[in-house]
Parts: structure tokens; sequence; C-alpha cells
């Protein structure tokens, strides 16, 4: 090697990493590996040890590796490349040293970019909807003539006062109207000050990771579960620790085991993607355990409207008397998800901060929308709808259940389905979920892999985790007929 040229870096060498057994073993492990990336000692580049080499060195258990590089990669400290291992990342830090007048800017700047990259949400699925898409209702049931006739009274002679800087919590008529709907269809008391409009669930469930996480914080998110969510709160700088769902739906047993949980979100009215129900034993334990930790739940109840058998289910914000949930709404199960409305329901306490927050972000929501869906919901049109969509998804349900095709390959029976606007069924193997889904999109019909919505680090193998996800209220029963009658050729 010639004298002045560079010499290459240094791989991480194990013997300097202590480890306490009497705490969390991954934290440490992350945080040791962080603090020599942005220390130096571990330069941009490098290549790590595969997570088994290195738990040997270490004498833990891989699972405690992977959770490591797993938090590093969700921050940006880690890179992949296909076939060639795990490397430390490009940070801007270390390619020259930090101006004394902004020591940690150019870092913080490149983690969070790399945090995006690595909490990024698909693509959505392009298209008029068709069999079996999850995630959408009945777009094709929409009262699209009331909606333009009022829609078009509002703007054409629309109040001045509303057409100037509104409230950053929402439009206080629709505001007044959800928490009178909550308080008749769902048995959730709370005041108007409570809610906080929003552009869908999803900036509800990031609002919820701004404000009440620090980064580290751990977090406590449904395993299989709602991966957006998951990417929401990672981005915010939390620790995912992913806990089992069972027939009784979040193990509460598990959940109270981990040591370091700040918030837990759970869907527990209809648990995406398994369908299964929260348990009222397991929702005491849970409201239990918010109070014991002075912890948070965050509760999605997308799709709650939407009950077959017997009446909606009490929401666990309607349970909750220590001010620990924080209730999310949405109107996309029951209008369209391109109408881009939801609602947030928060402990007094908290109406203030988010209320700011969403005033720094987007000052307030578009005015014309929310006054519209103030007057669909005042004058009776809301819940007649909603009447009609559990009508027809419970229908297109009983199509998809009857004429399902029997006796396939690798996949289980189909499960009873009391709720919601999907279904999950097991697979065999990863393999086979894998070609069950391929065939059905040669003949134009969608599935999703249940083994998509698992966290990285989750125990078991991949053909544990396998199955299928259907969502069945997107298209009529005729085209649902078509779709089954394609499936049935393509994998006889």
């Amino acid at each position: 090697m010639p004298p002045n040229a560079p010499r290459p870096p240094l791989p991480l060498d194990p013997s300097g990493i202590h480890l306490d057994r009497r705490q969390g073993l991954s934290r440490q492990l992350y945080q040791a590996l962080r603090e020599r990336i942005l220390g130096g000692q571990l330069s941009s580049r490098v290549r790590l040890p595969a997570s088994r080499d290195l738990a040997a060195a270490l004498g833990v258990s891989r699972n405690t590796v992977v959770r490591a590089y797993d938090q590093l990669y969700a921050e940006g400290y880690l890179e992949g490349r296909i076939g060639d291992g795990t490397y430390v990342a490009e940070l801007a830090s270390s390619a020259a040293p930090p101006s004394p007048s902004a020591p940690a800017a150019s870092a913080l700047h490149t983690s969070l970019l790399r945090r995006l990259q690595n909490n990024r949400l698909p693509a959505p699925r392009a298209g008029a909807p068709r069999a079996f898409r999850v995630g959408i209702a009945a777009f094709d049931l929409f009262p699209f003539d009331i909606w333009a006739r009022l829609q078009s009274n509002f703007w054409r002679h629309p109040p001045l006062e509303r057409l100037g800087y509104a409230e950053a919590a929402g439009d206080p008529q629709l505001r007044e109207l959800i928490a009178a709907y909550l308080r008749n269809s769902r048995g959730l008391i709370c005041d108007p000050a409570q809610v906080i409009i929003t552009s869908g669930a999803q900036q509800a469930i990031s609002l919820c990771a701004q404000v009440l996480l620090e980064v580290g914080d751990g977090v406590a998110v449904e395993n299989p579960g709602y991966r957006a969510a998951g990417h929401a709160f990672a981005l915010a700088g939390a620790w995912l620790h992913g806990v089992a769902v069972d027939q009784d739906g979040l193990d509460t047993t598990q959940l109270a085991a981990l040591k370091d949980c700040r918030l837990a979100y759970v869907t527990p009215s209809h648990q995406y993607p398994t369908g299964v129900t929260l348990s009222l034993p397991r929702r005491l334990e849970l409201l239990e355990w918010a109070e014991r930790e002075q912890a948070w739940i965050v509760e999605d109840d997308y799709d709650g409207e939407y009950r077959y058998r017997g009446t909606p289910l009490s929401p666990l914000a309607a349970l909750d008397r220590q001010g620990r949930v924080l209730y999310v709404g949405t109107f996309s199960k029951i209008a369209f998800p391109g109408l881009r409305l939801g609602y947030l329901v928060v402990p007094p306490a908290l109406a203030d901060a988010f209320t700011q927050l969403r005033a720094l972000g987007v000052r307030h929501s578009e005015i014309g929308t929310q006054a519209v869906m103030a007057e669909f919901i005042a004058a009776g049109h809301f819940q007649r709808h909603i009447r009609r969509m559990r009508r027809a998804a419970r229908s297109r349900r009983d199509a998809l259940l009857r004429d399902w095709p029997e006796q396939i390959a690798g996949c289980q029976p189909l499960p009873v389905v009391d709720a919601g606007l999907h279904l999950s069924v097991r697979v065999a193997s990863r393999t086979r979920e894998c070609e069950l889904i391929e065939q059905a999109a040669a003949v134009g019909v969608e599935l999703n892999g249940l083994s998509d919505y698992w966290l990285a680090d989750s125990p078991g193998t991949e053909d544990e985790r396998a199955g299928l996800v259907l969502g069945f209220a997107g298209v009529d029963e005729a085209r649902i007929a078509v779709a089954l009658q394609a499936l049935r050729k393509v994998w006889a």
C-alpha cells in the first residue's frame, strides 16, 4: 500500500461491547453501535458482522442483534446491500468534521431522511376498486348526488366569516356533530373540545407519535399489524415492540412483560389484519396496564361501524376513566379515502397540545369539506348511509364466504367473519402464499400476503406467518362471483 494512501476502515471489534444482562440487551447493543457510528469509530461503508456471528461473539440471541440492527436501519445509521450484508450508512457527519456553529444539524437532517427511506409506505393500488382489494368500502354506493347538492349550496353563498383562517382543531359544528355521533352510536362520551379534525386516520396517528413520544421511547404494536402506524412511530424515533395477537386480540400478558413502553397502538374492534376482536378481559387489562405504567393507548377504530352480529362494540375510550386513551376515527371507510377526513379524540389535558401542533403543521383543514360533512351528518344522510353500507358489506361478505373455492391446496378454510371489511386466512407456507397471490394477479384478482404485516424480527419462521388477506366490500356481488370463478380456474 502506498504510504499516503488512505487506510481501509476498521471492522467492528465486538470485544469492546459490554452488555448488562439485567437490562434490555437489544437497546444496549443499539446504543453501543450508534455511539461508535456517531463517534467515528465505525466509519461509513464499514461492513458489520452477520447477525448470527455477532450474536455468537457477544453470547446473546440472534434476535437481540436483529432488533438492534433493525432500529439502526430505521434511524438511517445502517444500510443493506442485497447479497452483500450490512454496512454503516454514508452519513454527512462522517465526510467532514461538523462546524462548531452547527455541531449536529447535518447528521440529524441526514438521519431523518434515512428514517424516511426506511419507513416508506407502499404505493397505493392503481385503478378502480376490484376484488379483493384491502382497505376500501363500497364507493359505488356513496350518495354523490346529495353530496354534490350540499357542496353546491355551500359554495354558492359561502358565509364570509368562514373563508378566513379557521380553528386548527377543525370546524366547530363538525366537531360537535362527531361528538354527538360517538355518544349515540359508540357509547363514547366526549366534549367537542376534545375532537381534533385530521386529514384521515394516518395523520391522527402521526400527531400522536409527535406529541406523546420522545426519541428512544418504546411503542407496543400488534404483530401482525398495521405497518403504516408502526412506520409513523418509528419515524418519530420510537423503538417498536411487536406484541403477539391471538384469538382474543393483543396478548396483554406479553405487553405487561415489556419494560420500556410509553405507548400501545391497537385496533381492538377488528384487529388489522387478522380480524379478531379484543376481548373484554383483555380490554380491562390493557387499561390497567396504561394506568399502572402511566402509558398511552392509541385506539384505531378504522372500521368499527361494520358489525354484522349484534351492535358495534363500545371502544376502549368509552371504558377509559384515567384519560390514557386517544381514539382515532375516520370517514374513509364510510365515505371514501380520497375525502381525507378523519378525527382524533384526545384526553382534555392534551387538546391544546394537539391543536397547537396541527396549527404549526397545516394551520387548518380545508373548510368546504368540513362544512359539507357537517351538513351531511346534521341532515341525517350519514346515519342512513352507514346502515346502507353495513347491509352491502354483509351481503358482499356472504357472497365471498358462500362461493370461495373449497379445498385449496395449502390454504385453510375461511374463518367466521362477524365484523369489518376484510378477512385473513392462514396458508401452509410463504412459498404457497406467493404462488396463490401471483396466480390471482394473473387473472386480475388482488390478494395481500399476511406475511407482509409482520415486523422484521418477529419470532417463528416465515412459513408460520404466511396467509392471505382479502377485502370483500369494494366490489358488488356480481364482480365477486366473476373473481371467484377466475380463481377456481387458475388454482385448480
